[in-house]
């Protein structure tokens, strides 16, 4: 039998697994809404497309390869994929509207994602599929009598954790994210400068999209099953930490989402795991009404 601290303990493990898949996906979120201020809820179906793509390219490689080269090949490809993508709706779908009115870009992000999700419901019949990995999902690190730490667990916290690191510090100290936080500022100053605003953008989304299809390949493995769906619901998840943390702000997604994660597990823990998502959004609500800039955003002041 579990004890109270046991339980508590085996839940936050949990919340630090989902956190660190909202995270991932917050980070896109925040990404694009610092740049271009747009607010893009297909972000959740490119996260669904990644873990697509990682189901497939791992099922095609276990026969050859098998073993852990296979899912790093397989997490590898759907990032290029949904890199694409990201490139690709962006591109197609966005740019034409960058000088339009912000609902217009928000009605697009809505249509985008449901061209995708229905896409992928379409070349699925609707069903879940179910994949074994081949991975030891028993092995770890025992705390007590019943607390287990697996290993594959480690290993997502760590990617998870080494990409936040990575993201940072690309954002931070390379020309690349320097252009990012510039045309954050002011895009039209920007263009004077001679920066390339449209590349800069570009690459915003692709390392967004790129994110997010590391979390859904994560997702695949860890809970081994694929849906047209399960995007959907991760998307307004991480929608929700990158309002806690800050919308726009990176760190603020890193914590907003570990954190979201974090008190999820504690809320169900109390309350049942029927009330899992219930608490989330009301969360949200709470930090809509009491601190609509987040933990780590920024009051902006916007001149007409």
């Amino acid at each position: 039998m579990f004890s109270t601290v046991e339980l508590y303990l085996q839940q936050l493990i949990n919340g630090l697994i989902s956190g660190s898949f909202y995270a991932l996906v917050a980070l896109g979120y925040s990404m694009v809404y610092g740049i271009i201020k747009l607010l893009n809820f297909a972000h959740g179906d490119i996260y669904m497309a990644g873990a697509f793509i990682c189901f497939a390219v791992f099922g095609a490689l276990s026969v050859v390869v098998g073993g852990p080269v296979s899912l790093v090949l397989a997490l590898l490809a759907a990032m290029i994929f949904c890199a694409l993508l990201g490139f690709l709706v962006q591109r197609v779908a966005y740019k034409p509207l960058f000088d339009a009115p912000r609902l217009s870009l928000l009605i697009t992000a809505v249509g985008v994602s449901l061209v995708i999700n229905n896409t992928v419901m379409i070349q699925t019949n609707s069903r879940f599929l179910f994949f074994t990995s081949g991975l030891d999902n028993t092995s770890g690190i025992k705390f007590g009598e019943n607390i287990t730490v697996t290993y594959i667990q480690i290993v997502l916290v760590l990617i998870t954790a080494a990409l936040m690191i990575g993201l940072t510090l690309f954002i931070s100290k390379t020309m690349w994210g320097k252009a990012m936080r510039a045309i954050s500022l002011d895009k039209d100053t920007c263009r004077l400068m001679g920066i390339n605003v449209n590349k800069v953008i570009g690459l915003t989304f692709m390392i967004g999209s790129a994110l997010a299809a590391v979390a859904g390949s994560m997702a695949c493995v860890y809970y081994s099953n694929v849906h047209f769906f399960m995007g959907y619901i991760i998307g307004l998840k991480a929608f929700t930490a990158a309002v806690i943390g800050g919308i726009g702000s990176l760190p603020g997604a890193m914590l907003g989402g570990l954190l979201l994660g974090l008190l999820e597990a504690v809320g169900t823990q109390r309350l049942g795991s029927e009330w899992k998502d219930v608490f989330a959004f009301g969360i949200l609500i709470v930090m809509l009404i009491f601190r609509p800039n987040g933990l780590l955003g920024k009051t902006e002041i916007e001149r007409m």
